[in-house]
């Protein structure tokens, strides 16, 4: 079995490209990374090549290819279980899931209001009710999860699992927009924006040069 390869977009804009890439990274599973430019003429030739969605993420793991960023993590799940992908309780594990797929689906506007854009610091710009509504939800979700599962670590279940992946790009968007945190929330996204593969992630992002209209440059 070959090792994987991740395509991903520019690490300063592509939140769904950071959820993937942390998780193999933090665990330390050996891979590949091609990162290719978003939003140039050249994007959907190259994009297209890897990906059948016309989206990053993309693994491509021997001969099959597997997109998305949750279908991706799950699928890695699978195929490297020794790793601590999910929670090893089930209950936790229920929870873990639940939480990583309302933030893949919800939590709209403030995706769109807040983009994430690690070089950039926006305070207070973004904000609306609606956006406060998505933030009072998320913070809610990480105390819960550090009061009910977190007695083994710092992260939202103890040690690292693809949750905290999930929500990194959240943490960069708060660090972006100056958002104010309840305690436990904040050390929280102190303890993500520690963690070495994070670290790397953020100093590549502060190197690329592009700048893509409309992400609150």
């Amino acid at each position: 079995m070959t090792k994987p390869t991740l395509v991903i977009g520019n690490k300063n804009y592509s939140s769904w490209s950071l959820r993937p890439w942390l998780a193999m990274k933090q665990l330390s599973l050996d891979f590949d990374e091609v990162r290719i430019a978003l939003y140039t003429p050249e994007l959907p030739a190259k994009i297209r090549f890897h990906s059948p969605s016309g989206k990053v993420p993309v693994l491509i793991h021997d001969t099959l290819t597997v997109w998305d960023s949750l279908a991706i993590c799950e699928y890695l799940a699978e195929q490297f279980p020794r790793l601590h992908w999910w929670p090893e309780d089930r209950t936790a594990r229920a929870i873990a899931r639940s939480i990583s797929a309302e933030m893949h689906s919800g939590f709209q506007h403030l995706r769109q209001s807040m983009p994430m854009n690690c070089r950039a610091r926006l305070p207070g710009k973004g904000m609306t009710p609606e956006v406060q509504v998505d933030i009072e939800r998320i913070t809610a979700i990480w105390r819960e999860c550090r009061q009910r599962f977190g007695s083994g670590g710092s992260l939202l279940f103890g040690e690292f699992t693809l949750a905290d992946a999930v929500f990194a790009p959240v943490v960069t968007r708060f660090v972006t927009y100056d958002v104010q945190l309840d305690p436990v929330s904040r050390a929280y996204a102190e303890r993500i924006l520690a963690l070495p593969a994070m670290q790397e992630w953020m100093k590549a992002a502060s190197l690329e040069l592009e700048t893509i209209p409309g992400f609150n440059l």
